[in-house]
C-alpha cells in the first residue's frame, strides 16, 4: 500500500514528488524547507527558519493522524554548521524523549537559499 499525503498546512510539491507517502507502517515526509505555506514568505535566521521547517513538518504529520511522538529519524541538512547549535534548540523544543535518531549534515546549498530542511521519518 503506498497512499500520498497532501496538506495546506505545508508547502505543495514543486516538483516531481509528494509531500509525504504513507505505506501503512511509514510515513517517509519529503524534506521540509522554512516556506510558509499560507504567504509563501520565508522567515529570517536559523532559529525562525527551523521553527517554520518543522511547523511544515508538523503540518504533514497532522495530516498523515501522526505527531511529533511518532518520528524516529529526522535528516536535519543545514547550510552552515555553525547554525547547529541554535537549530537545535528550536528543535529540542518540538522534539521531546525519547528523541527520534538523527543525522545533521551541512551542505553547500538548499533551495530557494534557505539555511535548513528537515525531512522525518515516522512510524504508524
Amino acid at each position: 500500500m503506498k497512499k500520498v499525503i497532501a496538506t495546506t498546512s505545508a508547502p505543495g510539491a514543486i516538483g516531481p514528488y509528494s509531500q509525504a507517502i504513507d505505506t501503512g507502517s511509514f510515513v517517509y515526509a519529503s524534506g521540509q524547507i522554512p516556506l510558509n505555506p499560507a504567504t509563501g514568505e520565508i522567515p529570517e535566521g536559523i532559529t525562525a527558519q527551523t521553527r517554520q521547517s518543522l511547523s511544515n513538518v508538523c503540518g504533514i504529520l497532522e495530516a498523515a493522524g501522526l505527531t511529533t511522538d511518532n518520528v524516529v529519524k529526522t535528516t536535519v541538512f543545514l547550510r552552515d554548521m555553525a547554525d547547529f547549535g541554535a537549530m537545535n534548540e528550536v528543535y529540542a523544543q518540538v522534539f521531546k524523549e525519547p528523541y527520534p535518531a538523527r543525522s545533521a549534515v551541512a551542505v553547500r546549498e538548499l533551495p530557494k537559499g534557505v539555511l535548513v530542511e528537515i525531512e522525518v521519518i515516522a512510524l504508524r
